[in-house]
C-alpha cells in the first residue's frame, strides 16, 4: 500500500517507528490517514520487504471526515436524540450536525481543527480547546495521544471539563476497517440494542438477531447494522486470513474488570454504500442522555477528566 494522497488544505503529519507508520490530519477533525504496518515484519517471503499492510482503511484524501482511517468521538459518541439533553435541571440543546443525519452525532471534537506536536520519537499527539462550538453546551480540553510500539500503538483520548459547573460527558474512537467475504470480527457481549430505522435504539435484547452474534466470529459482511452491544468484554479481535492479518483491540479499563460491562458499537454497511465496516470502542450506548441513569456516561465538573485508552495489536503471517 501507498502512502494516502496528502490534501493541500489538511496535510497529513507522519510518523513512522517500530515498523509502523501513522498519518494523521490534525486540521480535519483531528482524524487519522492511515495506520499501517510492514508485511515484511514477520513475514516469510523477503519478497514483501516493501509492502505496507493497512490495519486501518486509508484516508480517501478528500474533506468527508466519514472518509478517514478514524477520528474521535468527544464530548459524546454517536447520536443524541431529542433536539439535545436534560442536566441538573436544564435543557441544553445540541445542534445537527451531519447533512442526511436527523440527530447530531459523535460529539463536535470530529469536526474541528486540532493542533499537533510530537512529544517523542515514537509519539504524536493532538491537542484540542473547544468552547461551545455551534452553540453547544460544552467547553472542554481534549487530547489525542499515539504511540507506537513493537507490534502494535496504544491510543488515548482525554477530555477535561473548562466549563463551569457540570455536564455528561462520553467518548469513543471511530476505527474503519477494511473487508472481505473472509474478515471476521470476534467479541464478547452480552446483549445488543436493536433499533428503528433511524437508526435510534428501541429494544434491548440477548437474543441476537441472526448474523449480529460476534462472540463465535460474525462475518464483516452481512446484514446492515448501526447498533450498540452492551456486556462487553473490552476485547475483540478481526481477522482477515485472506491477508494473514489479526487485529486485536484491548481497552484496559474494561476488560481488566473482568465484569463484562463495557460498550462496543458495530456499524456495518452494505458493501454497495462503503466497503469498510466499524468496531468501536465506546464508554456509552446510543443516546445514552436519554436512557434510566444515563449508563456510560461521566458527570464531570470544572477540571475534571475522562479518559478512554484503546491498545491494539497486530499479527502478521500468523
Amino acid at each position: 500500500m501507498t502512502h494516502p494522497r496528502a490534501d493541500d488544505v489538511h496535510p497529513i503529519h507522519w510518523l513512522e517507528h517500530a515498523g509502523q507508520r501513522l498519518g494523521v490530519v490534525p486540521s480535519l477533525g483531528g482524524g487519522v490517514a492511515a495506520w499501517q504496518c510492514q508485511g515484511a515484519a514477520r513475514a516469510a517471503d523477503a519478497a514483501q520487504a516493501a509492502e505496507w499492510l493497512d490495519l486501518w482503511r486509508p484516508w480517501a484524501g478528500d474533506s468527508d471526515r466519514y472518509t478517514l482511517a478514524s477520528f474521535p468521538m468527544v464530548p459524546w459518541s454517536n447520536r443524541i436524540g431529542q433536539g439535545g439533553f436534560e442536566h441538573d435541571g436544564v435543557f441544553h440543546p445540541v445542534a445537527l450536525n451531519r447533512a442526511g443525519e436527523p440527530y447530531p452525532i459523535h460529539g463536535d471534537g470530529w469536526l474541528q481543527a486540532w493542533r499537533v506536536v510530537q512529544p517523542s520519537p515514537d509519539t504524536l499527539e493532538m491537542h484540542l480547546e473547544s468552547h461551545h462550538f455551534q452553540g453547544n453546551p460544552y467547553a472542554y480540553l481534549a487530547v489525542q495521544r499515539f504511540v507506537l510500539l513493537d507490534g502494535g500503538m496504544d491510543q488515548t483520548l482525554t477530555v477535561t471539563h473548562i466549563g463551569p459547573g457540570s455536564l455528561p460527558y462520553g467518548l469513543g474512537q471511530h476505527p474503519w476497517f477494511l473487508r472481505t467475504a473472509d474478515t471476521r470480527l470476534q467479541t464478547q457481549v452480552c446483549g445488543v440494542w436493536l433499533s428503528g430505522a433511524d437508526p435510534m435504539p428501541t429494544a434491548h435484547t440477548t437474543d441476537f438477531p441472526a448474523g449480529w452474534d460476534p462472540r463465535e466470529g460474525m462475518p464483516a459482511i452481512g446484514v446492515p447494522m448501526d447498533n450498540a452491544y452492551t456486556g462487553w468484554s473490552g476485547q475483540g479481535r478481526i481477522d482477515w486470513p485472506d491477508r494473514q492479518l489479526s487485529l486485536t483491540l484491548t481497552v484496559p479499563e474494561v476488560h481488566d474488570r473482568g465484569a463484562q460491562d463495557g460498550y462496543s458499537l458495530v456499524y456495518r454497511p452494505p458493501v454497495s454504500v462503503n466497503p469498510a465496516f466499524c468496531f468501536e470502542p465506546v464508554t456509552h450506548p446510543i443516546d445514552a442522555f436519554h436512557q434510566p441513569q444515563q449508563p456510560g456516561l461521566r458527570v464531570l465538573h470544572t477540571g475534571q477528566s475522562l479518559t478512554l485508552q484503546a491498545q491494539w495489536r497486530f499479527s502478521v503471517g500468523g
